[in-house]
């Protein structure tokens, strides 16, 4: 192919097709256009999009990259063509199968790098029959995300991956004999084609001519595994590459109704979501729900006698602070105590289960015990403590020593000397009511005042 004819066809291809997507994006990328509320979510998956392609492009073949060393001084211009097929991953990274073919060919007609005569190395020229070249690349659009345009109608990417091609070349030496590989390929010289890896990397850029139909135009380096795609073993030990520049249509298949992923700007498709009529209706009933729920669980805890037992549950509302009541929020009737329940004019001292803290209801004996110890100094108590059966014994001795200590800071916090304060634990020892009940427990766990001797 003569290389200035298939620049200039290449310049005016290129100037006839900017300026159908100049025309083109004048009309689609208008600032206030909206995409449907509704039409897609944010988090709504792959499957409300259009995300399989299929394309078609042709372009030109070289044997060079523009890094790296040739092995033959002029590359020229080949033909070559190719299919692709794409699955969109995601708003900016899909997979990419391409299967193309060409020719590829240079020569040594410019007189550089020691080249004599159009020979060099002693080679004249090559020309290679790409049978079918096929990678799978990982293909990143770098400007899905936009912060100005609602939409785009242009999109920049980047690719790489791997492939393998099968390839023949043709070399002419410097004696004018031509070597074929075709037919003679191989390690025994009885392949139809040299098989080789191959590593491919590029950059391309995306305009869109509608919903369904975009051109891509693109450029590939691709990176041979072996120093015989052009058939000339020099340079060693630099391997082979090649280049593909290359323009084409691709197709997106699916629904009409399914925007194309390709497409659609991700921030433009959340800000539509936060303004869709029904979100907000959502949120504002999940708003009602919520107080509702708050409004339960106040309902639940409300207790208006301060018993301990809510309003819903208490079967005997209106008891008096610092009754002490059971489950249903009724009154414990105790029985009257003996004289092994209480000394003198001191009623014992009641805890909650597995407590050692005061009751508000125990004030009223303390400061009466208190006053007496400090008008006559010389009285002496002693302070037994006990507890319920339930928990190990070693815990109820524990806990009774806490309880009556409690007994005891409170005394001395109101001014009893504490020398004439003693304090004794007897754990779950010498009940007073029987363990098996409920009723019974709650009085076992006590502290008992008795005057010293």
């Amino acid at each position: 192919m003569n290389y200035s004819t298939l620049k200039k066809t290449v310049v005016l291809s290129i100037a006839s097709l900017m300026s159908v997507v100049a025309a083109h994006a004048q009309t689609s990328t208008d600032s206030t256009t909206t995409v449907a509320p509704g039409s897609a979510k944010v988090f709504g998956g792959r499957g409300q999009y259009k995300t399989f392609s299929i394309g078609a492009n042709a372009g030109v073949l070289a044997p060079n990259i523009p890094f790296g060393v040739n092995d033959f001084t002029k590359s020229n211009y080949e033909l070559g063509y190719g299919i692709s097929f794409r699955e969109q991953l995601g708003h900016a990274f899909g997979l990419q199968l391409n299967v193309m073919r060409g020719t590829v060919s240079g020569d040594n007609s410019r007189n550089r790098s020691g080249a004599v005569n159009g020979v060099k190395n002693g080679f004249q020229s090559f020309k290679t029959d790409l049978a079918y070249y096929a990678n799978l690349m990982g293909v990143v659009n770098v400007a899905t995300v936009d912060f100005i345009r609602r939409k785009n109608s242009v999109n920049f990417f980047v690719t790489a991956g791997g492939g393998y091609a099968a390839y023949a070349p043709k070399v002419t030496l410097a004696s004018g004999q031509v070597v074929d590989f075709k037919d003679h390929a191989g390690s025994t010289r009885d392949k139809k084609y040299v098989h080789e890896l191959v590593i491919p990397v590029g950059v391309g850029v995306k305009f869109k001519l509608s919903e369904v139909v975009a051109l891509n135009l693109g450029y590939t380096a691709n990176f041979v595994d072996g120093d015989n795609f052009d058939g000339a073993n020099v340079n060693y030990p630099t391997k082979d590459k090649f280049s593909y520049g290359y323009g084409g249509l691709e197709f997106t298949l699916g629904k009409s109704s399914k925007p194309n992923l390709d497409w659609v700007n991700p921030l433009a498709l959340m800000y539509d979501e936060l303004k869709d009529p029904s979100l907000r209706e959502e949120v504002e009933a999940l708003k009602g729900r919520v107080s509702n729920v708050e409004k339960s669980v106040d309902d639940l805890k409300k207790d208006s006698d301060g018993d301990g037992v809510s309003d819903q549950f208490d079967k005997c509302p209106g008891t008096p602070a610092g009754t002490v009541v059971d489950g249903s929020g009724c009154e414990i009737k105790f029985p009257k105590p003996d004289t092994t329940m209480a000394t003198g004019t001191y009623s014992n001292i009641q805890f909650e289960f597995d407590s050692s803290v005061l009751r508000t209801s125990a004030y009223p004996t303390l400061d009466k015990l208190s006053a007496d110890l400090r008008s006559n100094t010389a009285k002496t108590f002693e302070l037994d403590g006990y507890a319920s059966s339930e928990g190990s014994a070693a815990h109820n001795m524990r806990l009774s020593k806490d309880r009556a200590n409690s007994v005891k800071t409170y005394l001395v916090n109101s001014g009893v000397d504490a020398k004439r304060l003693t304090v004794k634990a007897y754990g779950e020892t010498n009940p007073v009511a029987d363990n098996s009940t409920e009723q019974g427990r709650v009085l076992n766990r006590r502290v008992e005042l008795k005057a010293g001797m």
